[in-house]
């Protein structure tokens, strides 16, 4: 974290440079692609860059698993030294862009990552980019994310970090440039504000990018509740605020709350927007002109930006940047891909294992087929907004590298993705008869459905076949399930994979298929990954960080903001797959545990502590997760409000501890007053949520503990 003087003395020389800009020239220095002041020494700089994975559309650099699969791996730890070798990449490409005058568009430090929206329906297309439906989880992460992007040296960042989209942003995708988003006060703060104060508050996030999106009728890149109130005054955020791209233009052409494009740049200046994501911040020349914005508060937003480009080090002598230092020869490394593995076997969930059917032996099958759309399809390795790798690792790759000259490997498509055949001019279901020939030969069969990023996504993304981008149901789609059902029938033991950013309502797999894993998108190196989960070579320890759902019927509408009956938080039917939820191959225990007091009162501190042993013959992690449920009429399910990944050696057992501040006990009201209740709270310490079904699929409960507070008390905000 930058050091308060440092940031006083880059303020300060800031307000110096801008006092010598003209009007014309600071305009022009709030638009993403800044142009170059040769007069005063200022470079063109583009602050639109990504890195929610990975460098992103820049060129060659690791492709981590996509950020859904990265919050499966419940692994604070593992998400920050992600993110520090993402920041290293793009610090070793920016130096080398720069030496070869290259200041185009991704070419920046200033990263629009990460995608802390919450995760509140499976149909969000952009979902994928998020750490999944909780926001203790997703600001857990997302901080953690951040402090690698920026790094830790007290004078410079190594790169800036952005949390996005601020706020009450989550589909669907064909409506968000005119859609309003109407959230209760309650679930406002709930909900779908935390993740964003932890990155504000705890990681000193240097930027936050506003949503396409009205909330309570206010467009969030110019709303004086989300910005003026919440994010600059009771947070005290410092950085500076960008719109979304072209976010600002929505205002007069779908928002209709302002009439021109002078009084829409006004209304988002005015506001605290500070950076344009597109070209309509010219218009505030004549706004200036006009009187609509105060030339002082242009002044502002010009310095907040130069601010974060000096902390940069963009205006210093570079042999006294740190971080210059970095060369483009470490991008791509083997200790990244090494990483990168390490990322996509902590992400992948085990859903499902009966009978033991995994590991599978390679000694026991002579001819494994291997079928499906997505057996051998690198866009499901990689999700969206991402790099290009030097080396993409697909099912099928991954399978044929393991098993080598030991096992004949069949493979089919099966069918196509979510069309009903594959080849134009055949009939349907074309790929039929090949798939009954490979299960005739083979002793196993990897099934590789469900979807890729061009069935979920971004509005406007290439491909995207269903609703610009949002999912229409959550079933398999296109011929996928009939051909799973045909390879069941075959009476071959199966596994299924699905790499999909989102849950799927898998119902019919669930009850007949014996082994069924989550893959996620799990990034460049995920078919190695998954075939070493298939085989054994480790065992898997991701956990959901979002709900599977039974059915698309059970959801509520799409436009329907409130939290009622959404996610693990809200929902009172059983899932599917449980949030928090994910098998291993470890035989382990969770004992010992308790609670250091049973009563709370504000300022206290409540430790948890367990002891987790690993019982098996293998090495492994496990997530030790803690739920808190207050018994107050109208209340969430159990929330989870602790967390610690522990890596534990055949045998081995480990202490935990696990803090819980008041606040894990605190709720808000229908006001936004943040209360701690009087009564009973329930803390629960084990490997998954307390709910029936996680007890039902894991085989066992977690610890439970009573603690109870004398008198409703006030926390503040």
């Amino acid at each position: 974290m930058i050091k308060q003087n440092y940031q006083k003395e880059y303020e300060q020389r800031a307000e110096q440079l801008v006092a010598q800009m003209t009007l014309e020239e600071k305009v022009f220095q709030t638009l993403h692609s800044a142009p170059k002041i040769d007069r005063l020494g200022v470079k063109a700089y583009n602050y639109w860059n990504e890195a929610l994975h990975g460098v992103a559309r820049a060129g060659v650099a690791t492709v981590f698993p996509q950020a859904i699969g990265l919050a499966a791996t419940f692994d604070e730890d593992l998400v920050e030294e992600v993110a520090d070798c993402i920041s290293t990449e793009g610090r070793g490409k920016f130096n080398a862009q720069q030496k070869y005058g290259d200041y185009d568009i991704y070419k920046g430090l200033t990263f629009w990552s990460p995608n802390v929206n919450i995760f509140r329906d499976p149909r969000w297309g952009r979902g994928h980019e998020t750490y999944g439906e909780d926001p203790y989880l997703s600001g857990k992460l997302g901080a953690r994310f951040v402090k690698g992007i920026q790094g830790d040296d007290e004078k410079y960042l190594k790169a800036a970090a952005c949390a996005k989209h601020f706020a009450v942003h989550s589909g669907p995708e064909d409506q968000r440039h005119s859609f309003n988003a109407e959230v209760s006060e309650q679930d406002l703060r709930e909900t779908y504000l935390p993740a964003f104060k932890t990155l504000v508050k705890d990681a000193d996030v240097e930027a936050v990018m506003g949503a396409y999106n009205r909330t309570n009728g206010e467009p969030c890149c110019g709303s004086q509740k989300l910005l003026v109130d919440i994010l600059r005054g009771e947070w005290e955020f410092s950085g500076h605020v960008t719109s979304d791209c072209w976010a600002i233009k929505d205002f007069h052409a779908f928002h209709m709350v302002t009439k021109t494009p002078v009084e829409s740049v006004a209304l988002a200046m005015n506001h605290g927007c500070d950076l344009n994501c597109g070209n309509i911040y010219v218009n505030l020349l004549n706004a200036v002109q006009q009187g609509l914005v105060k030339e002082e508060t242009l002044d502002r937003a010009v310095v907040r930006l130069l601010t974060t480009r000096m902390k940069l080090g963009l205006f210093d002598d570079q042999s006294k940047v740190p971080y210059a230092n970095i060369t483009y020869d470490q991008v791509d490394t083997k200790e990244n891909k090494e990483l990168n593995l390490k990322a996509s076997r902590k992400s992948l969930v085990l859903l499902k294992n009966e009978n033991d059917l995994l590991p599978l032996n390679k000694a026991k099958y002579k001819t494994i087929g291997v079928i499906g759309p997505n057996a051998d399809n690198r866009k499901a390795l990689v999700g969206n907004y991402e790099g290009t790798a030097s080396e993409y690792i697909t099912v099928l790759e991954g399978i044929k590298n393991y098993v080598g000259d030991d096992c004949r490997v069949y493979a089919s498509e099966g069918c196509h993705l979510f069309k009903t055949k594959s080849q134009a001019l055949a009939t349907e279901n074309d790929r039929l008869s090949e798939v009954r020939a490979i299960c005739d030969y083979s002793d196993v069969i990897v099934a590789c459905m469900g979807l890729d990023p061009g069935l979920e996504g971004e509005e406007g993304d290439e491909g995207n076949e269903f609703a610009s981008g949002d999912k229409p149901n959550l079933n398999l789609p296109g011929l996928q399930e009939d051909i799973l059902k045909e390879i069941y029938a075959s009476g071959k033991p199966v596994v299924l994979v699905l790499l999909s950013g989102s849950a799927l309502a898998v119902k019919w797999a669930d009850e007949h298929i014996p082994a069924i894993v989550q893959g996620w998108y799990p990034g460049a190196q995920g078919g190695r990954a998954i075939a070493e989960l298939l085989f054994g070579e480790y065992s898997p320890e991701g956990k959901l960080p979002v709900t599977f759902y039974a059915t698309t019927e059970e959801l509520p509408e799409f436009t329907d903001y409130s939290m009622k009956n959404r996610t693990y938080r809200y929902m009172k039917q059983p899932a599917l797959y449980p949030f928090g939820y994910g098998l291993s191959y470890l035989k382990t225990q969770v004992t010992d545990a308790s609670v250091s007091q049973t009563e709370i009162q504000p300022g206290d501190k409540v430790v948890c502590k367990a002891k987790v042993k690993n019982l098996s013959n293998r090495d492994g992690g496990v997530a030790v997760e803690v739920y808190v449920k207050c018994d107050a009429v109208d209340t969430p399910n159990a929330q989870l409000k602790g967390l610690k990944k522990v890596q534990l050696a055949a045998g081995e057992e480990k202490e935990v501890e696990i803090e819980l501040t008041d606040r894990a006990f605190g709720l808000y009201d229908e006001k936004g007053q943040f209360m701690l209740h009087q009564g009973t709270y329930h803390v629960y310490i084990g490997e998954s949520q307390p709910d029936e079904r996680s007890c039902e699929l894991m085989g066992k409960k977690p610890y439970e503990a009573v603690v109870t507070c004398k008198e409703e008390v006030f926390l503040g905000e």
